[in-house]
């Protein structure tokens, strides 16, 4: 893959990384580890094979799953742990741009999701690492149960809203 030559100009100055997803052997070890001995909150568990945690009361800060590494071995020297880093976006239409600056460069997605707490993207850098470009709702916004818990899902995003409310022409 030939590195794109930016020709629009700088990413927008408030873009920041914003979580680390995890793949882990062991989902309840990670869970001890995080949560146990670093104090995460445990924000929500999808199953026996992936759980959210965070400091504050984020969403999350660290995602971790055993979707593609239950029973694994660490990785071998030289090799990524890494899921996808997220970089989290300030608004929905530098979000747009993100997408726009993709589709200039011909880099395909693979995936793009709403979550009900943010809406993302997702892609491999070039060197197969994945990245997840995402912005936020307001927390008043994200989904909760009746007990008030929080209640993340992943639903289609629609690309063609997102590309909308780009600032581009």
């Amino acid at each position: 893959m030939t590195t794109p030559i930016a020709t629009t100009g700088p990413i927008d100055p408030q873009t920041r990384i914003g979580h680390v997803h995890l793949r882990v052997a062991d989902l309840d070890r990670a869970l001890g580890f995080y949560c146990g001995v670093l104090g995460f909150t445990l924000m929500q568990r999808y199953g026996t094979q992936a759980a959210f945690v965070s400091a504050g009361g984020y969403h999350h800060h660290i995602g971790l799953n055993t979707w593609d590494s239950a029973g694994g071995s660490p990785p071998p020297p030289g090799s990524t742990g890494l899921y996808h880093v997220a970089i989290l976006y300030p608004t929905r239409a530098a979000l747009a741009d993100a997408l726009m600056r993709l589709d200039a460069a011909g880099i395909p997605l693979t995936g793009a999701s709403d979550h009900g707490v943010s809406e993302a993207l997702y892609l491999d850098d070039p060197d197969r690492n994945g990245v997840e470009l995402y912005r936020d709702r307001p927390e008043a916004d994200w989904p909760r149960d009746e007990a008030g818990g929080l209640r993340m899902v992943t639903r289609r995003l629609d690309l063609a809203d997102l590309r909308a409310a780009g600032t581009r022409s």
